[in-house]
C-alpha cells in the first residue's frame, strides 16, 4: 500500500494540472489561439529557468559516480540510435517520427527521479539521483533538438544544426546552469528566489496549457501510437534496463535511479518542443497525458516487483 501511495503521490499532481487545463477549455474559459501563444511564451521564457535551476540546484551534495554516469549516458545514446533506425521503418510522416522517437527515449526524469528516489530510499538516494539529473537532462534536451530539427528539415548541415541547438531555450538554460556549477557561482538570495519560483511555475503552466489544447476525439486515431509507446517505453525498455543494471552490478539505489531514467512518463516539455519545432504537437500531447496516467500503475508495479524480488 505504501508503494502505491508513492506512485500515486508522484503522478497525481501532473494529472491535476492537465485536468484543470482541459476543464478550462471545456467551459470556454480560454480559447485555443491564446493558449498556443501562451505555450510559445512558456517554451521561450520559462523552460530556460527550469533547466537552469534544476542544474544549478543539484550542485550541493552531488555524488558523481563515473561508472554510473557513463552507463546512463551510453544507454540513452544506444536507445536513441536504435529508435532513429527503427521508427522511420514503421512511420512515414516526419512530424510523427520525431515525436515518437522523443516519446520513447525522453522521460520526465527531471521531475520524477528525486521525489521517487527519496520516497523509496529516503534522503540517502537524493544526491545520487541529483547527479544523474545533472547529466541526463541536458543530454535529453540536446538529443531532442537534434531529432526534431532532423525530422523537420531533412538534410540539415552540422553547422546549422549546432546553431539551432545553441538557440534552443532549454539548451541555453542548461549551458548557463552548467557554467554556474562548474565555476561554483551563486546567485544573490534576492535573485535566486524569483528564479526558483519561475522554474517552479514552468511544469504546472506547461501541463495546464497541454490540457487546454487536448482533443480526445483524435485519441482513437492515434491509439496505435499510444499503446505502442506505453508498451515499449514503460514495460519493454525498463525490463532491458533492469537486465543491464544486474549485468553491471549497480547498487540498489543506482538501479532504481537507472529505472526512472527510462520508466517514467514522457517528458512534459516534449509537447512544447514538438509544437514549436515542427513536430506533431497533438500526438505529443496525447503521449504525455496517457503515459502520465499509465505510470500510476506501471511505476507502482515496478516498485512492487523489484522490492519483492530483492533488486531494490
Amino acid at each position: 500500500m505504501e508503494n502505491l501511495n508513492v506512485a500515486v503521490t508522484a503522478v497525481l499532481p501532473f494529472l491535476c494540472y492537465i485536468g484543470f487545463g482541459y476543464m478550462a477549455q471545456r467551459f470556454h474559459w480560454v480559447d485555443e489561439p491564446f493558449m498556443k501563444k501562451l505555450n510559445q511564451m512558456i517554451f521561450q521564457l520559462f523552460f530556460p529557468f527550469m533547466m537552469f535551476y534544476n542544474i544549478y540546484n543539484t550542485d550541493d551534495g552531488m555524488q558523481f559516480d563515473m561508472k554510473f554516469m557513463v552507463i546512463g549516458v551510453v544507454s540513452v545514446l544506444v536507445l536513441v540510435a536504435l529508435l532513429m533506425m527503427f521508427v522511420p521503418q514503421i512511420e512515414k510522416e516526419n512530424p510523427k517520427r520525431g515525436v515518437l522517437v522523443q516519446a520513447v527515449y525522453r522521460s520526465n526524469f527531471v521531475l520524477f527521479a528525486i521525489p521517487l528516489t527519496e520516497s523509496v530510499f529516503g534522503t540517502e538516494g537524493v544526491a545520487a539521483a541529483a547527479s544523474m539529473v545533472a547529466v541526463i537532462v541536458p543530454l535529453y534536451n540536446v538529443l531532442a533538438v537534434v531529432i526534431l530539427e532532423y525530422f523537420r528539415g531533412g538534410n540539415v548541415s552540422a553547422r546549422e544544426l549546432i546553431k539551432k541547438i545553441l538557440k534552443n531555450p532549454l539548451i541555453r538554460g542548461a549551458i548557463v546552469g552548467m557554467l554556474f556549477v562548474v565555476f561554483k557561482l551563486k546567485l544573490p538570495a534576492g535573485i535566486e528566489k524569483p528564479v526558483s519560483q519561475f522554474a517552479g511555475l514552468t511544469t504546472p503552466m506547461a501541463l495546464f496549457v497541454l490540457g487546454s489544447t487536448l482533443h480526445f476525439d483524435s485519441l482513437k486515431k492515434h491509439m496505435k501510437y499510444v499503446t505502442g509507446v506505453i508498451g515499449v517505453k514503460m514495460i519493454f525498455i525498463p525490463v532491458i534496463a533492469m537486465v543491464v543494471s544486474v549485468i553491471f552490478n549497480l547498487t540498489e539505489v543506482q538501479r532504481f535511479i537507472y529505472l526512472t531514467v527510462f520508466a517514467t512518463p514522457v517528458a512534459a516539455s516534449s509537447y512544447a518542443m514538438a509544437e514549436n519545432m515542427g513536430g506533431d504537437g497533438e500526438l505529443a500531447g496525447e503521449l504525455v497525458v496517457t503515459t502520465t496516467a499509465a505510470s500510476i500503475v506501471t511505476i507502482f508495479l515496478w516498485i512492487f516487483i523489484l522490492k519483492t524480488i530483492g533488486l531494490i
